[in-house]
């Protein structure tokens, strides 16, 4: 067993606990090593420099990108379904893997963006669908703006596809749980850019605690796509003074889509 899969056992099982417990322990999470590798190696390993996160993704979604379990983009959604990898099992109503152009049946190498959020609602969870609330109905309509739907040429999914209880952000665990199916997501998609929405899920593919306000409007590189991160829609509807600054981020995206497609061409 290697380092990182001890390291999300680990917290999957303290996340089960502190759910369970009602409150969180705090404590300082153990140091593992690969069970595979010598220890001097490990211990090199665990010394090294933190990662740029211009461009270097989060090394557990670097790792999870390797794996080659999933052939198809419904391979990947009956994977979400029966997933019971992390707490948030117990409380979901419906899973939300995402959405696309023809569903999740052959949607392969067809978009142009993946959309990125952090994880389903009150609404997502009832319905198996991401972004149709409120905040969805923007989102639709900010990314109609720039000429993109999740009916012909835009893959929507989140960093988790299970519903945190009240809204909460994610917990490591369950972040780690997801990233085998976002990863997998990304690698059969093949998309020209991707697009994130949010603190959180920008945050955790860029593999930084800097803010939405610092990383948004920036293109980055993840894995050979450029990434670019906004504000997420909620926090539009919150605060509408966010809504130009954001409006300027997309108009960004859209030059360097359009310059993609031209390069493609």
């Amino acid at each position: 067993m290697t380092a990182t899969e001890k390291l999300i056992l680990y917290r999957f099982f303290k996340t089960s606990a502190d759910y369970l417990r009602g409150y969180a322990l705090s404590e300082e999470e153990p140091v593992f090593v690969d069970t595979e590798i010598a220890p001097a190696e490990a211990a090199q390993q665990d010394a090294a420099p933190a990662q740029n996160p211009s461009t270097e993704p989060h090394v557990l979604f670097q790792q999870a990108g390797q794996d080659s379990r999933f052939s198809t983009m419904a391979d990947i959604a009956q994977a979400v379904h029966a997933c019971r990898g992390c707490g948030l099992v117990a409380t979901r109503i419906h899973a939300v893997p995402g959405e696309g152009p023809e569903e999740l049946s052959r949607l392969q190498n067809s978009v142009e963006v993946m959309v990125i959020g952090e994880g389903p609602g009150a609404d997502e969870d009832k319905t198996g669908r991401p972004f149709v609330g409120k905040a969805g109905q923007l989102l639709d309509k900010m990314l109609e703006a720039i000429q993109l739907s999740r009916k012909t040429n835009c893959y929507i999914t989140n960093i988790v596809k299970c519903r945190p209880p009240q809204n909460r952000d994610p917990a490591p665990a369950e972040c780690a749980a997801c990233a085998q199916f976002l990863e997998a997501q990304i690698r059969l998609q093949k998309p020209l850019a991707i697009l994130v929405f949010g603190r959180c899920a920008a945050q955790l593919l860029l593999n930084t605690t800097e803010g939405i306000g610092k990383l948004r409007g920036r293109f980055f590189d993840y894995n050979g796509i450029p990434l670019l991160a906004t504000y997420h829609p909620s926090a539009l509807l919150r605060d509408e003074s966010l809504k130009r600054p954001a409006w300027e981020d997309l108009k960004k995206f859209r030059t360097q889509l359009l310059q993609l497609r031209a390069e493609r061409v």
